[in-house]
């Protein structure tokens, strides 16, 4: 039995035409928030270690502050000494 070959190479031709089958439609999820995005009002991140000291008034991280100004490394004492006004300058 002979197989006409026009035919089927035409539906072979025809079924490699047809558009893929789309993609599900994903439900709207909110983005992942940003590593390193949640700064504070001063511009502090707190992912990072670090929180506002107006002592300093800069952004610290707390172990590095007790280590180099000596004190204790407790939240108490690190609130303590960063709530304490900046020392005036010397004239």
């Amino acid at each position: 039995m002979k197989i006409p070959l026009l035919p089927v190479l035409f539906a072979l031709v025809l079924a490699g035409c047809t558009p893929p089958h789309a993609a599900p439609a994903r439900s709207a999820a909110p983005p992942a928030p940003v590593v390193g995005g949640d700064r504070d009002a001063h511009g502090c991140i707190g992912s990072a270690g670090y929180q506002w000291c107006q002592r300093s008034e800069r952004c610290e991280r707390p172990w590095e502050l007790a280590q180099a100004q000596g004190i204790a490394h407790t939240a108490e004492a690190i609130d303590a000494w960063c709530a304490l006004p900046p020392t005036p300058a010397r004239k």
